[in-house]
C-alpha cells in the first residue's frame, strides 16, 4: 500500500533528457505508475499525445459517453484517503465525470510535472550496449531511458473508416472515438451513423431527440441490458466507503473483478421458471452482472442461449414494428461481444425520426458526396458517425515503430497475433513493459484493478532489478510460448472464440484472429505472484 505524499522525485540528471523510466500514456495506467515509481525514488517521465490526463475519457466525449461499471468499483484503491475523499455522482458516471476525477488524482498527487502533454510517441529503439531504450517523439525529440512502461490502453486507437468513397462526402463526419471537445449539435440535421456496438448504443438515444432524422446503419446487433443509471444517494455512498476494504478483497476473487457474484449453479440445473426468475432478476437489477446469472453461460451454449432467449424477448416487448424488433436481434452469444449497457436503446426505434438498416441485406455500397449508399437506395445525410470502434489491445502499441534487440520490430514479431508473457513482457524485447497488455485479463475485468496489479508489480519487479544490481529482464521465448499456449487453452473452453469480436481483432480488416485477453483474474494474479516470488521465473535477469 502507499502512502498519500509523494517524495519530490529527483531530477533526471541535471535536467537532461534521460531517465529512469519513461511511461508512454496518461490515462489511469500512466498515473498510477508515475506515482508508484516516483514514490519509490525513480526518475520518471511520462509522454502523453492528447493536452490533458484521463486517456480513455479524455478522448471519448460522444453523447452519452459513460462507464460500463459501476463508479463506486471503477476507481484507484491505492489510497484510502481518495476513496474517502471522492464522491460519486450516478451509479455510473458519465465521461465529463470520469475526467473530473483523472483530473483531481492528477492533482492530488501532484503528477502534472512529470508529464509532458502533447508529445506523441513515434519510435522506440532498445540500444543493445547500454541496456536502454531511447524514445522518439513527433516533435523530434529524443529520450533515453533504463525502462520503458507501455500504458496506452487498450481502447485507444480508433478504427479507421475504410468504405469506399469516404473522403467524398461533403458534410462533417465525426468518430465517437475522437468526438470533438467542444460538442456536437444535431439540430435539424439528418445524420447517419454506422455500427451498433457500444459508444453507438450509447449515443444513439442522445443523437435522436436532435436529429431531424437518424438513420442507423447496423452490420451486427449488439446484446444490451439495462443500466438502471440513478444518482447515488449519500447515505448508499457512505455505507459503501464504510465497507471498501470488505468489497475491494471480495472482489478480487471475482473472475472479472467486480463486486457482482456469479450464482455457482448451472443454468440447466434449475427449473424454466427459477432460471426466468433469475434472468429476470439480473436484467432489472441492470449492468454487467446479467452474465453472472448462472456460472455455465460462457462455457455451454445451451446455457447462453437461455439468457440470449431472455433478452431477445425483452427486445420483442420494448420495440413496437416486429421487423424491426427482429433486425435488433442478435444471433451470437451473450457476452462472447462486449455486452453493452443502455438508457433507452431499444425504446429509441419506436421513434418516427429514427431508421434502421441491417447492412446485411443491404450492404453499405459507398459514401457519396451527399450521404452514402446501402443495397442500391441513396440516403441523403447531412453529417455522418463512425462508431466503428478501435484497433483494440495491440493497435497502441504497433503504430509505434518498436524495436527490440536485434533490431527485431514488434509488429513484424506479432504479424501473426501477440505473443506476450503475463501480458507484461515480450520475448526480445528487453526492459520494456505493457500494462493490461494482450494475453493479460485486461478487458475481461474491471480495468482500475486490474491495472493497480499490473502497475504494482511492475513497479516491484523494477525496485527488485535496482536492489540486486540488475539492469537487464527480458520474457524467455520458452516462457512467451508457454503463456499464449495457456491463454488459448483457456479461451477454447470458452464460447468466446465462437465471436467475431474484437477481443479476437475481427472487427479490423486482415488482423490476425487471435484471441487476446486472459480469461480469469484470481488465477492471473496468483501466477503472477508466483513468477515474481520465484525470483522471476520465464524471465532472464542479467
Amino acid at each position: 500500500m502507499q502512502t498519500l505524499a509523494d517524495p519530490v522525485a529527483p531530477q533526471a540528471r541535471a535536467g537532461s533528457a534521460d531517465f529512469d523510466v519513461i511511461v508512454v500514456g496518461a490515462g489511469f495506467a500512466g498515473l498510477y505508475m508515475l506515482h508508484r515509481l516516483r514514490g519509490m525514488g525513480f526518475s520518471v517521465r511520462v509522454l502523453e499525445a492528447g493536452s490533458g490526463v484521463g486517456g480513455t475519457w479524455y478522448w471519448n466525449r460522444y453523447p452519452g459517453a459513460r462507464c460500463d461499471v459501476e463508479s463506486v468499483e471503477y476507481s484507484f484503491q491505492f489510497s484510502p484517503e481518495l476513496q474517502q475523499e471522492w464522491d460519486w455522482s450516478e451509479r455510473y458516471a458519465a465521461q465529463p465525470e470520469l475526467l473530473r476525477y483523472a483530473n483531481h488524482v492528477a492533482d492530488r498527487f501532484d503528477l502534472r510535472r512529470d508529464i509532458a502533454f502533447d508529445t506523441r510517441v513515434t519510435t522506440a529503439t532498445f540500444d543493445d550496449a547500454a541496456n536502454r531504450w531511447v524514445i522518439e517523439t513527433d516533435s523530434g525529440k529524443r529520450l533515453s531511458t533504463n525502462y520503458c512502461v507501455m500504458a496506452t490502453g487498450c481502447l485507444s486507437v480508433p478504427n479507421e473508416p475504410k468504405f469506399k468513397g469516404t473522403e467524398t462526402f461533403a458534410g462533417p463526419t465525426y468518430h465517437t472515438g475522437r468526438w470533438p471537445h467542444e460538442g456536437v449539435d444535431f439540430s435539424a440535421r439528418r445524420v447517419g451513423i454506422i455500427g451498433t456496438g457500444s459508444s453507438a448504443v450509447q449515443s444513439i438515444p442522445l443523437i435522436a431527440d436532435q436529429a431531424a432524422h437518424l438513420y442507423v446503419f447496423q452490420r451486427t446487433p449488439s446484446f444490451v441490458v439495462p443500466a438502471r443509471n440513478v444518482p447515488l444517494d449519500p447515505r448508499e455512498r457512505e455505507a459503501i466507503k464504510a465497507e471498501y476494504p470488505a468489497l475491494r478483497a471480495l472482489a478480487k476473487t471475482r473472475r472479472n473483478g467486480l463486486f457482482c457474484e456469479t450464482r455457482n449453479v448451472s443454468a440447466l440445473a434449475v427449473s424454466d421458471e427459477e432460471r426466468e426468475r433469475a434472468f429476470r432478476e439480473r436484467y432489472d437489477r441492470g449492468g454487467l452482472c446479467y452474465t453472472g446469472t448462472f456460472n455455465d453461460l460462457l462455457v455451454d451454449r445451451r446455457s447462453n442461449e437461455a439468457a440470449a432467449d431472455f433478452l431477445r424477448a425483452r427486445i420483442r416487448e420494448a420495440v413496437h414494428d416486429p421487423e424491426t424488433a427482429e433486425t435488433l436481434c442478435p444471433r451470437t452469444v451473450v457476452g462472447g461481444k462486449r455486452l453493452c449497457i443502455d438508457t433507452g436503446y431499444y425504446e429509441t426505434f419506436n421513434r418516427d425520426n429514427v431508421t434502421l438498416i441491417d447492412l446485411n441485406k443491404a450492404p453499405l455500397e459507398q459514401i457519396t458526396r451527399d450521404g452514402l449508399i446501402a443495397g442500391g437506395k441513396a440516403y441523403t445525410l447531412d453529417a455522418v458517425v463512425y462508431a466503428i470502434g478501435f484497433d483494440a489491445m495491440t493497435g497502441a502499441l504497433t503504430r509505434i515503430d518498436i524495436h527490440g534487440k536485434d533490431g527485431t520490430r514488434l509488429a513484424e514479431k506479432w504479424a501473426e497475433g501477440p505473443r506476450t508473457y503475463l501480458g507484461l513482457g515480450i520475448a526480445g524485447f528487453p526492459n520494456l513493459f505493457t500494462v493490461t497488455g494482450p494475453g493479460s485479463p485486461s478487458v475481461l475485468t474491471n480495468m482500475l484493478p486490474t491495472i493497480e496489479q499490473h502497475v504494482d508489480w511492475i513497479a516491484d519487479c523494477i525496485g527488485t532489478m535496482r536492489k540486486r544490481n540488475f539492469r537487464r529482464i527480458e520474457a524467455t521465448p520458452e516462457a512467451e510460448t508457454a503463456w499464449v499456449a495457456e491463454v488459448n487453452r483457456i479461451a477454447d473452453g470458452t464460447l468466446f472464440p465462437t465471436c467475431n469480436s474484437w477481443y479476437l481483432g475481427a472487427n479490423i480488416p486482415g488482423k490476425p484472429r487471435v484471441f487476446m485477453p486472459y480469461i480469469g483474474f484470481p488465477p492471473y494474479v496468483e501466477k503472477c505472484n508466483e513468477v515474481a516470488a520465484s525470483g522471476y521465473s520465464g524471465f532472464a535477469l542479467s
